[in-house]
C-alpha cells in the first residue's frame, strides 16, 4: 500500500541533512559546550553556529536573542511567565480563543492559582482576530500579549506585527506562538516591536524536543529554569547539542526552501482544495483562505461528525488530522471548531516539502467513496449518534482516535 503523510502540522519528517549534521554530535564531538578545554570548544562553536543560522532564518537582529529551549510549550511558557515576574503590578494577559493549549492551559491555570485575570480574545467564523476587541482589552493592567503568528489547525494567520505595535502603546510585551509559521513564512524579526517568540525544531523537519525563544535584546527576562549560566543565563541546564545542530541545520535548510512553501507546496494544497470542492458536494474550506499558511487545508463536510474520515484514509495509507477532539469518545468539536462557530466534521490536510502532485491525486481518489460512505451511515440513523455507534457503523470499533496537534 502506497502511503501519503499529510499531517505536517503535527510533525514533519526529520530532513536527511539534519540527520547527518547531528551524528557525529553523538560520538566524536561529545564534549560540554560549556567546557574550555578542546573537546568543549569545538562542540560551543557548533553551538554558536545553530544559534546564528535560527537568527537568520526569523530575522533576529542579533544572534544573543536565541535562547534554546525543549520546544513550543516551554519557550511559551517561559514567556508567559517571565512577563508577569518582571510586571508584578501588571496582572493581566491578553491572548486568543485560539491558541494551542501550551497557551490556553497556562493560561487557565494562572487565573485559578494566582488570580491572573486573562482576557481572551474571540475570532470571527473565518477565524480572523477581533481587532475592536483586542484593542478594547489593552490597558496598563497588561502584562503580555500572547497570541499565535498562524493558528495550527486552520492555517489563519494573524497581523502580529500590527498586534505588537498596538500592545507597545499601553507598555505591554508582546510574545507570539510562531511554532506553526517558522519556516514557512518570511520573517524579519528585527523590523517589529514583537518582543518573543516560540517556535519548535520538529515543525520544521528538525529533530523532536528542540525548539528556541527569541527575546529582544533589552526586554527583561526571568528563567524558567534555574541552575547554571547557560543561554545566557536564560535557561539553566547542559545544552542539547546534537539537537541545536539539528535545529540549525534545519533552520538553513526552511531558509534555502523557503520559495518552495509558498509556491510550489501552495500549489498542492489548492489543488487539493480544488479538486475536493468539485468531487464532494457540500464542502468548504474553513479559516481565512487570504491570509493563511501556504501549506494547510482545513476542509469542513457538512452531515458528518468527528474523525471518521481520517480513519478510514488512515486504513488506505494516508495521515491527515480531524479538525476535532475525540479523546473521550465523543463527538466535540476542537475548541478552535468552537470559537469560529463551526459545528461540521473538519479535515485537516498539512502539506511539506516532501509532497508531490501524486499525494493530492491519491487523496482525490479515495475521498468522494469515503465521504459517502461516512453519509449515508450517518443518514441511516438518529439524528444525533454516538461515537461508538457511528464507528460501529462503519466497522472501525476499536479503533484508536487521534489527538489534536
Amino acid at each position: 500500500m502506497r502511503t501519503v503523510y499529510l499531517d505536517n502540522n503535527a510533525t514533519t519528517r526529520v530532513d536527511p541533512e539534519v540527520v547527518q549534521a547531528m551524528l557525529p554530535f553523538f560520538r566524536d564531538q561529545f564534549g560540554n559546550p560549556s567546557s574550555t578545554h578542546g573537546f568543549g570548544a569545538s562542540v560551543g562553536a557548533a553551538v554558536s553556529k545553530g544559534r546564528r543560522q535560527l537568527q537568520a532564518l526569523i530575522g533576529a537582529e542579533f544572534d544573543d536573542e536565541i535562547t534554546f529551549t525543549s520546544g513550543g510549550t516551554e519557550s511559551d511558557n517561559a514567556a508567559i511567565l517571565s512577563a508577569l515576574e518582571e510586571m508584578p503590578n501588571r496582572t493581566e494577559i491578553v491572548t486568543s480563543a485560539v491558541e494551542h493549549p501550551a497557551v490556553l492551559t497556562l493560561c487557565a491555570h494562572l487565573e485559578k492559582t494566582r488570580g491572573v485575570k486573562v482576557h481572551r480574545i474571540p475570532v470571527d467564523r473565518h477565524g480572523r482576530l477581533d481587532l475592536d476587541a483586542y484593542r478594547a482589552t489593552l490597558t496598563p493592567q497588561v502584562a503580555i500579549v500572547s497570541i499565535m503568528w498562524a493558528n495550527n489547525e486552520t492555517g489563519t494567520i494573524f497581523p502580529v506585527a500590527q498586534l505588537a505595535e498596538m500592545a507597545k502603546e499601553v507598555g505591554a510585551l508582546f510574545h507570539t506562538d510562531a511554532v506553526q509559521a517558522v519556516g514557512k513564512l518570511p520573517m524579519d524579526l528585527k523590523s517589529t516591536a514583537i518582543d518573543m517568540l516560540s517556535l519548535s525544531g520538529h515543525k520544521l523537519h528538525g529533530p523532536k524536543g528542540i525548539g528556541a525563544l527569541y527575546v529582544k535584546r533589552g526586554v527583561r527576562f526571568c528563567s524558567l529554569i534555574k541552575g547554571g549560566h547557560q543561554e545566557y543565563d536564560r535557561r539553566a541546564g547542559t545544552e542539547n547539542t546534537p539537537s541545536i545542530v539539528g535545529l540549525g541545520m534545519a533552520a538553513e535548510l526552511a531558509s534555502k526552501f523557503m520559495d518552495d512553501e509558498t509556491t510550489r507546496v501552495k500549489s498542492l494544497r489548492d489543488r487539493l482544495e480544488n479538486g475536493v470542492l468539485q468531487r464532494i458536494p457540500n464542502t468548504f474550506v474553513t479559516g481565512d483562505t487570504l491570509e493563511r499558511l501556504p501549506n494547510t487545508a482545513n476542509i469542513a463536510f457538512e452531515y458528518i461528525q468527528g474523525d471518521a474520515i481520517p480513519i478510514l484514509l488512515s486504513r488506505v495509507g494516508i495521515a491527515c488530522s480531524a479538525g476535532s477532539a475525540c479523546s473521550s469518545g465523543c463527538l466535540e468539536p476542537s475548541h478552535v471548531l468552537r470559537a469560529m462557530n463551526m459545528p461540521h466534521g473538519v479535515v485537516r490536510f498539512s502539506f511539506a516539502r516532501d509532497n508531490g502532485e501524486e499525494d493530492v491525486d491519491r487523496v482525490l481518489e479515495v475521498m468522494p467513496a469515503i465521504v459517502e460512505r461516512l453519509r449515508g451511515v450517518r443518514n441511516s440513523g438518529p439524528d444525533r449518534r454516538s461515537a461508538e455507534d457511528l464507528q460501529c457503523g462503519l466497522g472501525l470499533s476499536g479503533s484508536r482516535t487521534g489527538s489534536r496537534s
